[in-house]
């Protein structure tokens, strides 16, 4: 699943767009994520208005057009968001187009069919359903991210990792920059989460803006589905320390690295670096 750093990615290449008014709209009728179709009748309101910003919170894409609604995205495991010529050859699993001025067309594909395509209401979309159960952004500037750790991790006895994953703690957070925060903070990610420490909150904290704003720089990571809305891939699977290394050598210390399964999910952790 595209996490933080691989939907903001999108986000910035979805540039192009801005400030390009909607022309028409096109949908598979196929259901995505829990049954929802594509709001066609919807989206064909906002034919004529511009796109006029383009924003983010956590896995979630935010498209604000002119008016007082927006397009929310969220790309599940597979989906894809990409801008196009209008006369290029539609791919298999297409299930959104939005043609745009100048001969372009925003698609979204998805072959998993996980993803999300809804309405949200400008200046309050934080009431939208998908979005009124999160946490803040972890890139959110203003954030005193440690305390915010500390002050969740309290009275939970739910494994590091998973407390890590939680979307109502921190937005954004996934599989993969999740085990590799952790181990950055040297922190078990089997360890309890109410044994966080003013100073390990902070350690951790520092590690997830690390790993995330790194990630940013390469792209993001695609191991086998994200693309970049300019169709350019990910290139920080070369950087990751120990997700998807298991019985390789710690980068830090050169015990082997260890896998195993949280929640149906692979973590991976060094056991000497990240003791219990």
């Amino acid at each position: 699943m595209p996490e933080l750093p691989e939907v903001e990615t999108v986000r910035r290449t979805l540039a192009p767009i801005l400030g390009a008014r909607l022309t028409s709209v096109s949908a598979s009728g196929l259901p995505l994520r829990l049954g929802a179709k594509v709001p066609v009748a919807g989206l064909r309101k906002l034919v004529g208005c511009k796109v006029v910003a383009l924003r983010r919170l956590g896995k979630y894409l935010l498209l604000d057009v002119e008016g007082d609604k927006g397009i929310l995205v969220h790309l599940g495991m597979s989906g894809r968001l990409r801008v196009f010529d209008a006369g290029e050859a539609t791919a298999l699993h297409t299930h959104m187009r939005l043609g745009l001025e100048a001969g372009r067309e925003l698609r979204y594909s998805d072959p998993r069919r996980f993803g999300q395509i809804s309405l949200y209401q400008r200046g309050r979309e934080r009431e939208h359903p998908a979005l009124a159960v999160l946490g803040p952004d972890p890139l959110d500037e203003s954030l005193d991210g440690a305390a915010l750790l500390l002050a969740q991790a309290r009275r939970r006895k739910t494994p590091l990792k998973a407390f890590v994953l939680d979307q109502r703690v921190l937005a954004g957070m996934g599989n993969i920059y999740a085990s590799e925060a952790l181990w950055l903070a040297r922190l078990r990610p089997t360890l309890s989460a109410s044994r966080l420490t003013a100073r390990t909150a902070a350690g951790l904290w520092r590690a997830i803006r690390q790993v995330l704003e790194h990630a940013l720089t390469h792209g993001g990571t695609t191991l086998r589905d994200f693309v970049a809305a300019d169709g350019s891939t990910g290139e920080h699977a070369g950087y990751l320390q120990v997700y998807g290394r298991d019985a390789t050598p710690c980068p830090r210390c050169r015990t082997d690295i260890r896998r195993l399964v949280q929640q149906g999910r692979a973590t991976y952790f060094c056991p000497t670096c990240q003791p219990p």
